[in-house]
C-alpha cells in the first residue's frame, strides 16, 4: 500500500490545480453551513444566556396608571414567578448633534432590594442616585451615535417641564436589544435612546408616586402563558390596560426572531447546491483520471492489489480533497462568521457576542462535505476497481460518431465549418458530462439570481414605502390623544404647508381562534402626504366603514376582502365589534389596519381626538420649527422621513449588501471550477487532435478556439435554465425570510439576469483563458507520441 500513496501523492501534485478548483467550491458549501448555521447559533445562545442571566420577562403590559398595590393580585395569577411594575414615560431631547428634536424612553430603575426584572448591563459609570439633581444612565446604541460619556449633560422636556439629566453612566438591558421609537420601522440610534432614571425621581416628575405604568412578569416553568395573559388583562383593565402580550410580540425580541429566521433560512437553501456541484466535479474529474489510468490499473491488478484496495485507492484521492475544501471553508466561514457577529454585535445591543465554537457544527459541515464528495465518486471508483486485469490493460474503446441528421435533411441547413462539427461532436459524444456542465454553470447563475434580486427588491421597497406611500417630511407624535383643534395649532407653526391628522388605538382584530394585537390607524379619506397602496403601486381609498388591511395581516388571520373581522380596542371603552374587511392593500414593514378616523372615533366612542399629524415642512423654516418643537410639552416624539430612509438604507447596506457580495463571490468560485475542470478534461481528451491540427498548419488561436467553443456552448446553454431556477431560488428566499414584521416583494427585472450572467460569462471566461495556455506550451512532437 506503501506504493499506492506514492501514486496518490504524485497524482496530488500534477492535478493540483484541477484539485483547488474543487477544494474551492467544496470550501464555499462548508463556509456558506458554517456563518449561516453558526451565526444562528452564536444570536440564538447569546440571546438565551443574556436573557437568562439579566432576567428577561415572559410577560408585558402597559396601563395608563395603576397602584403597586395591584402587584399583590398580580402576583398571585396562577403560574406567575415574579413581577416588575416600573414607569416608562417618552421625553423629549434637545441634542446638540442634532437639529431636529431627538427622544428618550425614560424607564424607571427599582428601588434597592426590589425585585426587577430585565436587568440593566452597566457597561461603564455607575448607576444614578436619588438627589435633587436628575441622573440617569444611558443605553450604549445612543449614546455612541452622539458622543455621550459620563457627565454629559442632556436637556429634556420632562412632563412639560425642561429639565437637565446628568449621564452617569452606559448600560444595556435585554429588553431594548433592538430599540425602536414609536411609529418607526427601524432603530434610530442617534434620535432615540433609552434612559434609566431612579424611580422616585421619575414617579414625582410625572405625579405616579405609589403607581406604575408598565409592567413584566416571569413565569414559572410549564406555565400557561395564554392563561395568565387572560388573567393579567382583567386585572388591569379597570387601569387603562392596553393588553399583555408575551415575548413574542416583545418588538426587540420579534426583530431579533425575524433575524434568526432569515440566517435559517439561508442556511437551509445554499449549502446544498454548493456541495451539489462539488460531488459532480469530483465525479467528472476522477472519471476522466481512472480513463487515463487504465493500464496501471490492469498492472496493478496483475501484481496482485486487489479490487477493494483499488477503490480505496482513489477514495483516498477524493478524501484528501474534502479535507482540504473543509480546511479551507472552515477557515473562510471562521473569519467571515467573526466578522458577522461583529456586525450583528455593534447592531444588536449584546453585552458580548463570539462566533459560534460549537464542535458539532464543525463535524457535521466535515461529515457532509466528505459525503458528497465520497457520493460523487463511488460509482467512477467502482467502475475501475472491478475491471478484469486483461481489459484494463487494452485501450479503451475508440469513440463511436454517428451522424445525427439524415442527409435530405442536413442539405436544408448551411454546410457547418468543419471546427463546429468537432465541438459538436465532442459535446454530443459525452452527452452526461455536457449536461452536468451546463447544470454546473446554471447553477451559478442561479445563485446569483437568487441573491442579486434583493438589491432591486429592497429599492422597490423604498420607492413603495418612503416615495409613493409615506410622503410627508416629518410626522409628529403627541403625548397623548388630543382635540381636532391641536391640528390647527400644528397648521399654524412656521415652515408647516400640509398638516394631516391621524389616530392611532391600540386593537385585537381576530378571525376564528387566529388573533394579533396591533394599533389601528384612523386616517382622513382623502389624503396627499400618506397614501395607501395596493400591490400596484394604485392609490386605495379609505371606505366610510369597515377595515383596510395589509396583506401580511390577511395572510395570517386568513380572509381577504369582504369577510368579517372581530375588534376589540384595547383603550378608551374598550368596544368590541365585528367589521368588514373593505380591502387588502400591500404591506411590506410589519401587519397594519386603517379606518376612516371619524368611523374610528365612532367605534371608540369620542369625537374629534387625534393622536398625531403628518406633515409637510418648508425646508427654509425648518430650523425654526424644530426650536419650537424641542421646547414643546405635547410632543412625544418627532420623526422625519429622511431619516428613517437613511437609517433604512444603512441597515440594509450593513445586513443584505454584505451577505450578496458573498453569495456574489461563491457564485464565481463555482463558475470557475466547474468550467476550469470542464476545460481540463477536454484538453487532455483532445490533446491529439488539436496536436494533430497544429501539425496540419492550425494556428495556436484557431486550436485554442476549439475548447473556448465548447465552454461557450455549455455557458451559454447554462443562462436560461439558470436564470429559471434563480426565479425558483428567490421564490424559496422570499418564503424563508418573510415574517410578520418584515417581507420582501418579489421583483427580478431583466438587469439582475444581466449582472448573473455577466458575472458568470466572465468567471467562465478567466478559467478558459488558464486553460488555454496549456495549448499555448503543447510539445506537438510529445503529445502525438502521448496519449495526452
Amino acid at each position: 500500500m506503501h506504493a499506492l500513496h506514492l501514486k496518490l501523492l504524485r497524482e496530488m501534485r500534477r492535478l493540483w490545480p484541477q484539485i483547488l478548483a474543487i477544494a474551492l467550491v467544496m470550501a464555499a458549501g462548508v463556509a456558506t453551513l458554517v456563518i449561516g448555521v453558526g451565526t444562528y447559533q452564536s444570536l440564538a445562545q447569546t440571546r438565551s444566556a443574556y436573557y437568562e442571566s439579566h432576567r428577561f420577562a415572559d410577560i408585558f403590559a402597559t396601563v395608563t396608571r395603576a397602584p403597586r398595590s395591584l402587584l399583590t393580585q398580580i402576583a398571585a395569577i396562577d403560574g406567575v414567578l415574579e413581577v416588575d411594575a416600573r414607569i416608562a414615560k417618552h421625553a423629549l431631547m434637545d441634542l446638540e448633534t442634532m437639529t431636529a428634536p431627538a427622544s428618550a424612553l425614560l424607564v424607571s430603575i427599582p428601588r434597592q432590594g426590589d425585585v426587577a426584572l430585565n436587568r440593566i448591563y452597566l457597561r461603564s459609570g455607575r448607576l444614578p442616585e436619588v438627589g435633587n439633581t436628575f441622573e440617569a444612565v444611558a443605553s450604549e446604541v445612543f449614546a455612541d451615535a452622539n458622543g455621550i460619556r459620563e457627565g454629559s449633560r442632556l436637556k429634556l422636556v420632562i412632563n412639560g417641564a425642561l429639565r437637565e439629566v446628568t449621564i452617569t453612566g452606559i448600560a444595556l438591558s435585554p429588553d431594548y436589544i433592538y430599540a425602536m421609537a414609536p411609529g418607526e420601522v427601524m432603530p434610530n440610534e442617534g434620535g432615540f435612546g433609552v434612559l434609566w432614571v431612579p424611580e422616585r425621581n421619575l414617579a414625582a416628575a410625572y405625579d405616579l408616586a405609589g403607581a406604575f405604568n408598565s409592567l413584566s412578569i416571569k413565569l414559572l416553568p410549564g406555565a400557561s402563558e395564554a392563561a395568565a395573559i387572560e388573567r393579567l388583562d382583567r386585572l388591569l383593565e379597570a387601569y387603562g390596560g392596553q393588553g399583555a402580550y408575551g415575548r413574542e410580540r416583545q418588538t426587540s425580541h420579534a426583530y431579533l426572531d425575524t433575524e434568526l429566521t432569515q440566517l435559517r433560512a439561508m442556511s437551509q437553501v445554499l449549502p446544498p447546491i454548493f456541495l451539489l456541484v462539488a460531488a459532480f466535479l469530483v465525479n467528472m474529474t476522477l472519471t476522466r483520471l481512472i480513463a487515463l489510468e487504465r493500464e496501471q490499473i490492469g498492472l496493478l491488478k496483475a501484481l496482485g492489489y486487489s479490487s477493494w484496495a483499488i477503490a480505496w485507492h482513489y477514495i483516498e484521492f477524493v478524501l484528501l480533497i474534502a479535507i482540504l475544501g473543509t480546511v479551507i471553508g472552515f477557515a473562510l466561514g471562521i473569519w467571515a462568521g467573526n466578522q458577522l457577529a461583529l456586525l450583528y454585535a455593534r447592531f444588536y445591543s449584546f453585552p458580548i457576542l463570539i462566533f459560534s465554537r460549537d464542535p458539532a457544527l464543525y463535524v457535521i459541515a466535515a461529515f457532509v462535505t466528505v459525503a458528497a464528495a465520497v457520493a460523487g465518486a463511488v460509482r467512477a471508483a467502482s467502475t475501475a476497481a472491478w475491471l478484469p486485469p486483461a481489459v484494463a490493460m487494452l485501450p479503451p474503446a475508440p469513440p463511436h460518431y454517428r451522424r445525427l441528421l439524415k442527409a435530405d435533411i442536413r442539405r436544408l441547413f448551411p454546410e457547418p465549418r468543419q471546427t463546429s462539427v468537432m465541438v459538436a461532436r465532442h459535446l454530443l459524444h459525452w452527452p452526461w458530462r455536457t449536461v452536468g456542465g451546463v447544470l454546473g454553470a446554471a447553477s451559478s447563475v442561479a445563485i446569483l439570481v437568487g441573491s442579486l434580486w434583493t438589491v432591486g427588491a429592497m429599492e422597490f421597497m423604498i420607492d413603495y414605502t418612503f416615495n409613493k406611500s409615506d410622503r410627508q417630511d416629518a410626522t409628529l407624535n403627541f403625548v397623548a390623544p388630543k382635540p381636532l383643534s391641536a391640528l390647527y395649532e400644528v397648521a399654524r407653526l412656521p415652515g408647516i404647508l400640509v398638516a394631516e391628522p391621524f389616530r392611532v388605538v391600540g386593537a385585537e382584530i381576530g378571525s376564528g381562534h387566529v388573533t394579533r394585537r396591533l394599533a389601528i390607524s384612523g386616517r382622513l379619506p382623502e389624503t396627499r402626504l400618506t397614501r395607501l397602496l395596493d400591490a400596484s403601486s394604485a392609490t386605495v381609498a379609505l371606505p366610510d366603514s369597515g377595515l383596510l388591511i395589509t396583506r401580511p395581516l390577511a395572510e395570517v388571520l386568513n380572509v381577504g376582502r369582504g369577510e368579517t373581522v372581530e375588534v376589540k380596542l384595547l383603550e378608551g371603552r374598550r368596544n368590541t365589534a365585528l367589521l368588514p374587511v373593505a380591502g387588502v392593500i400591500e404591506g411590506y414593514l410589519g401587519m397594519a389596519a386603517y379606518m376612516d378616523i371619524n368611523a374610528l372615533g365612532t367605534l371608540m366612542g369620542e369625537s374629534d381626538l387625534i393622536s398625531g399629524a403628518a406633515v409637510s415642512i418648508d425646508p427654509a423654516s425648518q430650523d425654526k420649527l424644530f426650536s419650537l418643537l424641542k421646547e414643546s410639552p405635547s410632543l412625544g416624539h418627532l420623526s422625519l422621513r429622511s431619516a428613517a430612509l437613511e437609517r433604512f438604507r444603512e441597515t440594509m447596506a450593513q445586513n443584505l449588501f454584505v451577505m450578496v457580495g458573498v453569495l456574489v463571490a461563491l457564485a464565481g468560485v463555482i463558475a470557475f471550477g466547474i468550467v476550469y475542470n470542464f476545460a481540463r478534461i477536454s484538453l487532455s481528451e483532445q490533446g491529439r487532435e488539436m496536436a494533430s491540427l497544429r501539425v496540419l498548419g492550425f494556428r495556436k488561436g484557431e486550436v485554442a478556439g476549439l475548447l473556448l467553443a465548447e465552454i461557450g456552448v455549455v455557458v451559454l446553454l447554462a443562462q436560461p435554465l439558470g436564470w429559471l431556477l434563480g426565479y425558483g431560488l428567490a421564490i424559496a428566499m422570499v418564503k424563508g425570510f418573510s415574517s410578520e414584521l418584515f417581507s420582501m416583494p418579489l421583483v427580478v427585472g431583466p438587469e439582475v439576469y444581466a449582472y448573473s450572467s455577466l458575472v458568470v460569462v466572465a468567471s467562465a471566461l478567466i478559467a478558459g483563458l488558464v486553460v488555454v495556455r496549456r495549448v499555448d506550451r503543447l510539445d506537438m512532437i510529445a503529445v502525438l507520441k502521448t496519449r495526452e
